[in-house]
């Protein structure tokens, strides 16, 4: 039998924060990251060094959400209380003042692919749009029903996917309408999604209650593939993915962040933090994992060598990726 031993010690640290780590974002020139915090601030940070570059403060309260654009050139962060803030990629300084429309908790923000659009998401039960030039909302607000957890848009930006309290919903952005609804999480809430680069899946996560799983669903079916994912102990707070999708990362409440690989669906690695774990991404190489949450502080892991494509990281050098956390397995 063979059982995983979690890995403990990660190769890099990234520490000046006051409160718990609740969001990351890889920059496209992959020399630099942003990270959000309760305590209020932005930070960005020379990922080779390891050093703070900047510390970005507009957030009147708690900073929940963040997002890069793909060309770099914006950066967006959501709060609590509904506050938007966009913000300049190259100098971190604010291009907005507070903008707040939705009446409260902005919980997930995504751009679209062709960055003309920011999607975000709100406890007040709503998504809206906003024109990334003027940042004036762009058409009506999607009404969707429950507490809004998380949205990300299809990598051909056709469809815009929402995690709600209640269900997972499937949206045209440009005409407003929704083109499918499912039940994914059996209890709690659906917490976090995480499309596959070639946009044939979606998958899923669920926080509260006693399904601490991932599911995986057909994009043309929207009907799910497979068992649910099982793993974890406790809510899954962010899925994401490597730029190939071959790698699944899981940042959990229970403390860890699991690697799974999309093919079987099977944890090949494990890490483990010291508190729960709110937010997880790939690096743009896909060899390391950088993760946060309640320890105050992003902390990048390797990727173990034998979970790497075949092909190499290479290919990945010119596409972005998401976190991910690093374990031996051990034969016992």
């Amino acid at each position: 039998m063979s059982q995983l031993i979690p890995s403990t010690t990660p190769v890099q640290e990234f520490e000046g924060h006051n409160g718990s780590v609740s969001s990351v974002a890889i920059l496209p020139d992959k020399r630099r990251i942003v990270t959000g915090s309760q305590d209020k601030i932005l930070r960005l940070w020379d990922l080779k060094e390891g050093v703070m570059l900047k510390q970005m403060e507009r957030h009147s309260s708690y900073v929940w959400a963040l997002a890069v654009s793909h060309h770099g050139k914006l950066i967006a962060s959501g709060g609590e209380n509904g506050e938007l803030v966009a913000w300049d990629g190259d100098t971190g300084k604010p291009l907005t003042q507070i903008i707040k429309d939705h009446t409260c908790w902005i919980i997930s923000l995504d751009f679209s692919p062709d960055d003309t659009v920011l999607a975000t998401g709100s406890y007040d039960h709503t998504a809206r749009l906003w024109n990334t030039e003027t940042w004036q909302e762009q058409g009506n607000l999607i009404k969707c029903g429950a507490l809004v957890r998380c949205v990300r848009y299809s990598p051909s930006g056709e469809h815009l996917a929402i995690a709600t309290a209640h269900d997972i919903q499937i949206w045209q952005p440009g005409t407003r309408e929704c083109v499918a609804k499912f039940q994914a999480a059996t209890s709690g809430v659906n917490f976090s999604l995480a499309w596959t680069p070639d946009g044939t899946r979606i998958l899923s996560s669920g926080q509260g209650g006693e399904d601490f799983t991932i599911r995986e669903w057909d994009s043309l079916t929207w009907r799910q593939v497979g068992e649910p994912w099982e793993g974890h102990s406790l809510g899954i707070r962010a899925i994401a993915l490597n730029s190939n999708g071959t790698l699944v990362a899981s940042a959990s409440e229970d403390n860890h962040v699991r690697l799974w690989r999309l093919s079987d669906r099977q944890t090949i690695a494990i890490i483990k933090h010291s508190g729960v774990v709110d937010c997880v991404t790939f690096s743009t190489d896909g060899r390391h994992i950088l993760s946060g949450g309640a320890d105050k502080k992003l902390s990048k892991w390797q990727v173990p060598e034998d979970a790497l494509p075949r092909n190499g990281p290479k290919e990945q050098a010119n596409q972005q990726v998401h976190s991910f956390s690093i374990y031996r397995l051990v034969i016992i």
